[in-house]
């Protein structure tokens, strides 16, 4: 493992423990030599991570769509911000330098781009280990909600399990450099559909 992609709100949240745990991700991250990943904002956890990561001496990279660059929230001390054309490609450039994805606190596009990465990993398109650092609780309704998609018939178990929850990032990282992805949903992915 040499790159984590860290997803998380592009504001602080209103509990000191989001921002506390932002700061001590990415000093952790980089201290290990890992290569930060994240969506490049200066903003919110995501802003906090990074500067962190930086602070300790890490290498951090950014990926941004060149509208959200153009609206002055990209993060000009960086090692490297990707400029892209859209939000996909976005995804899929920030999918392709991490080797494992982690969710601190965030809104709807930490949820979105998680479970598109979760999604690809259930489907063998990656076997790169997804997680949730469940600061003060955050992610427990969420953690239930998908426990149901398996109770209800529409998940199986393993797929559940497959998900990483820890209370810190030391531990998430932890699990992670342990993880055994399960088969993929549907047998091997086509080779093309891999990345």
């Amino acid at each position: 493992m040499n790159s984590i992609c860290i997803y998380c709100g592009s504001a602080p949240g209103n509990d000191l423990a989001f921002l506390e745990e932002a700061v001590a991700a990415g000093t952790l991250i980089a201290r290990q030599g890992l290569t930060l990943v994240y969506g490049g904002g200066k903003v919110g956890l995501m802003g906090a991570v990074a500067d962190a990561a930086l602070a300790a001496g890490g290498k951090v990279v950014g990926v941004m769509p060149a509208d959200l660059v153009n609206q002055e929230i990209g993060h000009k001390g960086l090692t490297e911000l990707k400029i892209v054309n859209s939000m996909h490609e976005r995804k899929w450039a920030m999918a392709e330098l991490a080797d494992g994805f982690l969710c601190l606190p965030g809104g709807p596009g930490t949820f979105e781009e998680i479970f598109e990465q979760w999604t690809w990993a259930l489907l063998g398109f990656h076997a790169k280990p997804c997680g949730f650092v469940n600061v003060s609780g955050y992610y427990e309704p969420m953690r239930a909600t998908i426990q149901q998609m398996a109770d209800k018939g529409f998940l199986a178990q393993q797929y559940v399990d497959m998900l990483v929850y820890a209370d810190d990032t030391a531990s998430a990282l932890e699990a992670f450099r342990a993880y055994v992805p399960p088969p993929p949903k549907w047998g091997v992915a086509p080779v093309e559909q891999r990345y």
